[in-house]
């Protein structure tokens, strides 16, 4: 049914659960997965404070970076352990769930298997959601983990 699932992770422990479970879909399916890690753009926060800084700024995007290998290094250990097929990418972006969406649709994934923090009340207002934000705005299949 499945061909290519696109899995979006924050590195989280909900996030590895959703992981675990998109691997064991996709090897069901015979289908292989593809995985994406969005950064946030560093660059505008810290110009937004008034403390912009080009050593702080690279510090702070290296740290990114290598947060985000290992997120991508859990994913394709769970996938390899499992025999599927796996891809990750990780892009730098304001709007995540942007970055969700194009992702999904350039490598032509037929589901989105992410998270759900969960988060209520104020935290959700102030946070947002991107698991609604690509609900909201995809035709992809979308399979929430909470």
């Amino acid at each position: 049914m499945f061909k290519n699932i696109l899995i979006p992770t924050d590195g989280s422990e909900l996030s590895q659960r959703a992981v675990r479970s998109a691997v064991e879909l996709a090897k069901l399916h015979q289908a292989r997965i593809t995985c994406i890690h969005v950064i946030p753009d560093y660059h505008l926060l810290i110009a937004y404070e008034g403390a912009f800084d080009p050593v702080t700024e690279e510090r702070i995007e290296e740290e990114a970076k290598t947060r985000a290998e290992s997120y991508l290094a859990f994913v394709r250990k769970c996938a390899g352990d499992a025999g599927v097929p796996c891809e990750t990418v990780c892009e730098t972006s304001d709007h995540p769930y942007d970055a969700i969406l194009k992702t999904a649709e350039a490598r032509n994934c037929d589901l989105i298997v992410m998270t759900s923090h969960g988060r209520k009340g104020l935290a959700a207002v102030l946070l947002g959601s991107e698991t609604r934000k690509v609900l909201t705005h995809t035709r992809i299949p979308v399979l929430v983990m909470r």
